[in-house]
C-alpha cells in the first residue's frame, strides 16, 4: 500500500491503557492486571496493520477495548478523528457500523439456535439497512463474496466446518460495510491449508471493499503475508513497530530478533540459530522495573533494570523501545 505525505490515520490510538482489578472473595481488590500499557500505534485506509506477541501479551485486549467491547482505563482511539472512548452508548452503536470484529472462535461467536441468514442479517436490522427484501439479497451477495453456497443461508452454524465458520464470521462483519475489520486471531485455529484459504479471502475483500484490518496473530509467517506494518507486544507495551519487509530484514529489538529465530525455515539445508529466551514471562501483576523485557533479555545491561526505555525512531518508519539503541 502506498500512503501520500499528508494521509491521516483512519485509526490513531494514544497511550491506550487497560488494567483489570484483581478482587478477593469479599470483593476487595487486591491488585490490578496490567493486561495493555500505555500502547500507541496508528492505522491508514486500506493498510493492514500486524499485531504480534506471545500469548497473554495484551494484544487481544487492545483489539476488543478499541471497539468498547470492555472499556478503557486510559488513552484515545480516534477513528476519523473522533475518539471512540468519548462516545455516548447511541453515538458509539451507529459508529460501530464502521468497526467491525472478526473472532478468534468462530463457533462460539455464533448463535447455534440461529440460521447462518439470520445471522448475518442480524446487523443490517440493529443498524437499519434496507427494507427485508434488500437485506435478503444483501446476505446471498456477501455469502457468495465469502466463498459460500446460496443454501448456506437456511443452515445452522453446527453444519459447517471451522474454515466455513470463519467465512461466516466474515460475512456478518462485512455486511454493513465496513471501514475497518479487527481481526482478533482469525486463522490460529484452523488447518494450516484452511489458513491460507482466509489469507486470501482476506486479501481480495480488502481490495474489493477498500477496507483496513487491524491483524492480531502469534504465527509471524500469517502476518509477514498479510501486514504492510507490524508491531510487536510484550507484557501490555509495544516493543518494536516497522514496516513488514524492514522488521524482517533488520529486526532490532531482542525480543522481535527471538520471535523471528523461531520461525521454521522450508529450506532443511539452511541452519537457522535459534535464540532460546530463558525464564518465564513474568506476571502483568507485578511486572519488573525499568524495561520489562529485561529478566530474559540475553543483552541485559544495568541500565535496563532500572529505567524504562524510550520508543525511538532509529530509520524512516521503524520504531524500537530498547536501551541498546
Amino acid at each position: 500500500m502506498s500512503l501520500t505525505v499528508d494521509q491521516k490515520p483512519l485509526l490513531e490510538i494514544k497511550r491506550l491503557t487497560k488494567h483489570f482489578p484483581v478482587k478477593n472473595p469479599i470483593g476487595l481488590t487486591e491488585a490490578t492486571v496490567k493486561a495493555v500499557n500505555d500502547v500507541s500505534l496508528h492505522l491508514y485506509e486500506g493498510e493492514t496493520y500486524g499485531l504480534v506477541g506471545e500469548s497473554g501479551c495484551g494484544k487481544s485486549t487492545m483489539g476488543r477495548t478499541i471497539l468498547r467491547l470492555t472499556e478503557p482505563t486510559d488513552g484515545k482511539a480516534l477513528f476519523n478523528g473522533t475518539d471512540i472512548f468519548q462516545l455516548s452508548s447511541k453515538q458509539l452503536q451507529k459508529m460501530r457500523q464502521d468497526l467491525q470484529m472478526v473472532f478468534q472462535d468462530p463457533y462460539s461467536s455464533l448463535n447455534p439456535r440461529k440460521r447462518i441468514g439470520d445471522i448475518i442479517e442480524e446487523p443490517m436490522i440493529i443498524h437499519k439497512l434496507g427494507s427485508k427484501k434488500e437485506r435478503i439479497e444483501r446476505v446471498m451477495d456477501i455469502l457468495q463474496k465469502v466463498g459460500l453456497q446460496p443454501e448456506a443461508y437456511y443452515r445452522y452454524p453446527h453444519e459447517f466446518s471451522g474454515g466455513q465458520r470463519q467465512r461466516i464470521g466474515l460475512a456478518r462483519a462485512l455486511v454493513v460495510n465496513p471501514k475497518l475489520i479487527i481481526c482478533d486471531e482469525p486463522v490460529s485455529a484452523l488447518d494450516v491449508s484452511i489458513q491460507s484459504q482466509i489469507i486470501n479471502l482476506l486479501e481480495d475483500i480488502q481490495e474489493e471493499f477498500n477496507l483496513s484490518y487491524l491483524f492480531i496473530a502469534h504465527d509471524l509467517s500469517v502476518v509477514r503475508h498479510i501486514s504492510d506494518r507490524i508491531g510487536v507486544m510484550y507484557l501490555g507495551k509495544m516493543m518494536e513497530e516497522a514496516p513488514t519487509d524492514l522488521l524482517f530484514a533488520a529486526p532490532s529489538h531482542p525480543y522481535t530478533q527471538a520471535l523471528l529465530s523461531a520461525i521454521p525455515l522450508p529450506n532443511p539445508a539452511i541452519k537457522q540459530e535459534r535464540i532460546t529466551l530463558r525464564g518465564e514471562i513474568p506476571s502483568p501483576m507485578n511486572p519488573p522495573s525499568g524495561c520489562i523485557f529485561h529478566t530474559r533479555c540475553p543483552f541485559v545491561m544495568d541500565v535496563c533494570k532500572k529505567e524504562l526505555p524510550a520508543t525511538k525512531e532509529i530509520t524512516d518508519g521503524h520504531f524500537v523501545a530498547c536501551h541498546l539503541h
